[in-house]
């Protein structure tokens, strides 16, 4: 909303505040000032003047030569604007004036001819030609024939305003009117408010004898009135309310379409002007537009309609989008002379949906969306009408023709001075508070301290006690409310032992190369059973579905993380993106009720994706790809760093392949799972060879134990021994290597698997898995002997219980 300041003085006495004090104040109660912009730089010694004669200049076709009078002397002044004729009375730049841009004017010679000054077009002089009537846009301004010779163009033109941009939130629709702006300005500024003067004359002919109103739909329309103008003269509209609506930025266009426009912004009321000869009928009829019917629009469009819009219509055809926009077959024109207004109420959903639908939004429509005052509409009519037979030298015909069923009855809303102290921490007497409310120009009656409080129609947002509390809050100033410090100790805030553990991992995580992502916690009916851990389905989990879903692809609750994770994989594989690796820490959610009465359990869980190059190094022609132990050592390396015991058991899950896949167990209580993911499913998704792992945080948690560990750092040397064991092929090496480990100790610190045969020279059903043993003693360097004992205790223990040999 572009509120003019010069508008504004109309109704509040505001000389004596500068603009960005009163945009202080303004803001200060809770409507945002985003700005403040003058409407032309400061212009000096530029005077009315009157163009005595004008002659063609004697050494260019283009130019003309003037003598204007300028009040204290005559001036000869070249002057190349199209529309420059004798009689005129124009803006002239006498020599020394300065115009906005710092541009000086001088006397000059043009084409041998001595130019003493500038006639000046709007532009010129500062305004923007966004807001300069099409008539003039391409010359000179021409005043009207009663101002005076001599005086200074500033206030004539209006280029001494300010205009106030407001931010308004949806709730204040009230100040969508320069009405709505006064009232809270007089409220702020504790100064009475001058309202505009409404009455009317009219003849003695009555309106019913030409028009009548009938609306089909009440609920959509409880008020439509039409007023009858007769003998309209179309010319322009009155200086002043051009440069009202020109500093509200709104193009002038003539006086009858400026009226209407000029009360919109006073009012906040919409009003539309038919030209009533053109409606070739005698009945307004509004109803529901018919499904597929037509209508050409202000803007030359022809819009096709649905049952769902409201149309103003001869009885016949449409000539108006009810709330939105008129016709071009009952557009106002040059040869008008009598004019339909109308002055309606129609409901906000209704012009919403058309808007939506149409795509055009107006001044108009935005106000019938935000809400109107009901006691406003016929009186904006009234005002308009006034308007058309001061400035258009109209007849008012006698009487409204009207529809009427709306709602102008006041909201009642009561209101405790001790409830409202309490609320605010503030002593404000239940004196003080009754005058805010004279401020706010709110009638109330008073019983001690409780308030009854008969809330305007134009104020829509208040409705119950915490919006009168606002109210009380914002008049009397949230500058004045009384503040405190915090008492006591002061105590610096910090992570729980959860929320440490958990940037631990992913701090590792992202370490090891992987990056984070946050997915939708919905999916669709195609992925909600897809790649659930063991652990989960074991409880057969019900897919929670949401009331009001925000799309199909968003319906479901998940109950995994990785089909959304897998789908961002998806995505950027198809953008050229081949080698990635994601992990994402969230929740899945958790029900085992169809009908969901409870909240359903949120379980935290880590998943991870991986696909394409794990390593790379060009230099050296090195690459290796991931793989199932790349994505496993990453999560192993994981509850490492975390002192949890973790083990791997070989298994078989749907959607993953069943010879690179294992189950994730804590103390035998199985927490997830890692491998690879069955083809079918990679084709499925557009991925290619991906691993994946999805692992319980929530039980990776409770089995961590923050206990700080310390190991000395070794004196001794170490001894290393590599051992190859002939095993059948059904023996896991993890299992020989727990043996080796438990034998060993304490000795051996270190057992890691280096190579894995199979094939020539070894057993039909036999494989060779090669270890590698770290000997070492902290008190001591050992000895042969002992490494020799221990070495040879390992080999007999291995061999007996897996049947296993030693290959030579």
């Amino acid at each position: 909303m572009l509120v003019s300041l010069n508008w504004l003085k109309n109704y509040v006495d505001i000389d004596d505040i500068s603009p960005e004090e009163l945009a202080e104040k303004i803001t200060k109660t809770g409507i945002e000032v985003d700005g403040i912009e003058y409407i032309a730089e400061k212009s000096s010694n530029v005077v009315v003047g009157y163009v005595e004669s004008c002659e063609k200049h004697p050494n260019a076709d283009k130019l003309n030569l003037c003598q204007v009078n300028v009040g204290d002397e005559k001036l000869q002044i070249i002057c190349g604007a199209p529309n420059v004729a004798q009689g005129q009375k124009v803006a002239v730049a006498k020599p020394g004036a300065v115009l906005p841009g710092n541009f000086k004017i001088k006397k000059v010679k043009l084409r041998g001819v001595e130019s003493n000054g500038m006639i000046c077009s709007p532009q010129e002089l500062g305004i923007e030609e966004k807001y300069v009537p099409k008539d003039i846009a391409e010359g000179i301004f021409v005043f009207p024939n009663d101002v005076t010779v001599g005086e200074n163009v500033e206030p004539l033109l209006n280029l001494n305003d300010a205009v106030l941009e407001f931010d308004l939130t949806p709730n204040r629709a009230d100040c969508l009117s320069m009405l709505g702006v006064a009232y809270e300005v007089a409220a702020i500024l504790d100064k009475p408010i001058t309202l505009p003067d409404e009455t009317l004359e009219t003849g003695e002919e009555p309106a019913t004898d030409y028009i009548s109103v009938d609306v089909e739909d009440a609920e959509l329309s409880p008020y439509y009135g039409a007023l009858v103008i007769k003998d309209i003269e179309v010319k322009p509209s009155p200086l002043w309310m051009r440069n009202y609506l020109m500093a509200a930025g709104i193009r002038p266009i003539n006086n009858v379409v400026d009226i209407t426009n000029y009360v919109l912004l006073e009012y906040g009321q919409p009003l539309h002007a038919f030209d009533y000869n053109r409606l070739n009928s005698d009945k307004i009829v509004v109803r529901r537009a018919k499904n597929e019917e037509k209508i050409v629009t202000l803007d030359d469009v022809e819009r096709t309609l649905t049952e769902d819009n409201l149309v103003i219509t001869n009885g016949t055809n449409p000539v108006a989008i009810a709330g939105v926009m008129g016709g071009a077959n009952s557009e106002v024109t040059d040869e008008t002379t009598t004019v339909l207004l109308e002055a309606a109420y129609f409901n906000s959903k209704s012009v919403r949906g058309t808007v939506k639908q149409t795509g055009l939004r107006s001044e108009s429509s935005t106000r019938f969306e935000k809400g109107i005052d009901p006691n406003r509409v016929k009186r904006a009519g009234m005002r308009a009408a006034k308007l058309l037979q001061q400035y258009a030298g109209g007849n008012v015909l006698h009487g409204v023709v009207e529809f009427d069923q709306l709602d102008k009855e006041e909201k009642v809303v009561s209101m405790d001075a001790n409830e409202i102290n309490k609320r605010l921490g503030t002593n404000i007497s239940s004196d003080d508070m009754g005058k805010i409310l004279n401020k706010l120009h709110f009638d109330f009656e008073v019983d001690q301290d409780n308030f009854t409080i008969n809330v305007p129609t134009r104020r829509g947002d208040i409705t119950i006690f915490e919006d009168m509390l606002e109210e009380v809050a914002r008049i009397y100033g949230y500058d004045n409310l009384p503040y405190t410090l915090p008492i006591g100790a002061s105590q610096a805030g910090g992570l729980t032992e959860r929320q440490q553990l958990k940037r631990k991992v992913k701090s590792f995580l992202q370490g090891a190369g992987l990056m984070e992502t946050t997915t939708y916690s919905l999916t669709n009916d195609n992925l909600i059973g897809t790649l659930i851990s063991p652990e989960v389905k074991e409880i057969n989990p019900e897919p929670i579905k949401l009331a009001m879903p925000m799309s199909e692809d968003h319906k479901y609750l998940r109950l995994s993380i990785l089909p959304e994770l897998l789908q961002t994989v998806a995505y950027n594989r198809a953008r050229n993106q081949s080698s990635i690796a994601y992990y994402e820490m969230g929740s899945v959610f958790l029900s085992k009720e169809k009908q969901l009465t409870e909240q359903p359990n949120e379980q935290l869980r880590l998943s991870g994706a991986l696909t394409g190059r794990w390593l790379e190094h060009p230099w050296q022609q090195e690459v290796k790809n991931v793989d199932f132990y790349v994505v496993k050592g990453i999560v192993e390396e994981l509850f490492n760093k975390l002192h949890v015991a973790l083990d791997f058991d070989q298994a078989i899950i749907p959607n993953m392949h069943p010879g690179r896949c294992a189950t994730l167990s804590i103390h035998g209580e199985v927490i997830g799972f890692v491998g690879q993911l069955h083809p079918s499913l990679e084709k499925k998704m557009s991925l290619k060879e991906t691993y994946v792992f999805d692992i319980n945080m929530d039980s990776v948690l409770g089995a961590y134990e923050n206990i700080p560990t310390y190991y000395q750092i070794p004196k001794y040397p170490s001894i290393a021994r590599d051992i190859a064991f002939i095993l059948d092929e059904e023996v896991k090496a993890g299992d020989v290597k727990e043996i080796i480990e438990s034998t060993g100790a304490p000795l051996v610190k270190q057992v890691n698997i280096f190579d894995l045969y199979k094939g020539e020279n070894l057993p039909e059903g036999k494989k060779s898995v090669a270890y590698n043993l770290l000997y070492q003693d902290p008190e001591k360097t050992l000895k042969d002997d002992e490494v020799e004992e221990s070495f040879q205790k390992i080999i007999n223990t291995v061999n007996d219980i897996f049947n296993a040999y030693v290959r030579s």
